[in-house]
């Protein structure tokens, strides 16, 4: 049986299932990225519930595997040569798992570099944006009197969606007629804008064509439906 004592994170969430991927996270938009890929690409994994209410990303146990205090992370008891490799940051991640398995990224040169651009776009832009809508809108930030930073987000949010919806233009994904690793990284933060943020309205949701009908196609693919309620909550 792999032996994964030497991760500190392993005394306060001890993996029952060793030999497994081990996956420290919960359903976020970012977190979510990670619980998709898995249950499209099949790998057996082990989830393991972060509470970030609780502050459970910046316990030492958990530090030591991201010392970034963020979810997601993991372990994979078999990394390259067989040895544990334990890896953060989301796309990161997702890179990671689609080159172990060979699935959900192209592997010519010119069609992978170009679904890592979207991935990137996703990482550096939609989700820094989208988040700060959801900041500004729906959390503590909706209290502030100076309206000027959610205008501001909610109008760089508007224009990345114009991006996307440019893009997905007579494509069925971001990649064209593959489902690739870019779609599952920005799947969950669109869900997220429009649904649990609320600001479908603010940032003129119902006039988009293209990515409405993506989010749909995402939506209903059943390794999607289980990936955006894992790791389950207590």
């Amino acid at each position: 049986m792999t032996d994964l004592s030497a991760f500190a994170i392993t005394r306060r969430w001890p993996a029952q299932h060793p030999d497994r991927l081990q996956l420290y996270s919960l359903p976020t938009p970012n977190g979510v990225k990670v619980s998709i890929m898995l249950e499209e690409i099949g790998l057996p994994y082990e989830p393991h519930f972060i509470d970030i209410g609780q502050n459970e990303t910046w316990t030492p146990e958990f530090l030591s595997l991201n010392p970034n205090g963020k979810i997601p992370a993991i372990i994979d008891p078999d990394g390259p040569g067989g040895a544990p490799l334990a890896l953060f940051e989301s796309g990161a991640i997702l890179v990671y798992l689609a080159e172990k398995t060979g699935k959900l990224l192209p592997t010519a040169p010119a069609e992978r570099y170009e679904t890592l651009e979207w991935v990137f776009f996703q990482m550096a832009a939609i989700g820094p944006m989208f988040g700060q809508v959801g900041f500004f809108h729906k959390f503590a930030g909706r209290e502030y009197e100076d309206k000027r930073p959610l205008e501001r987000y909610v109008a760089e949010s508007k224009r990345l969606l114009g991006v996307l919806e440019t893009r997905l233009a007579g494509r069925d994904w971001i990649m064209g007629d593959a489902y690739t690793i870019a779609d599952v990284a920005t799947l969950g933060w669109v869900r997220n804008l429009i649904g649990f943020y609320g600001a479908g309205d603010l940032v003129d949701y119902g006039a988009l064509k293209n990515v409405p009908a993506w989010l749909e196609r995402g939506l209903a693919r059943p390794a999607v439906q289980r990936g955006l309620e894992l790791p389950k909550r207590p």
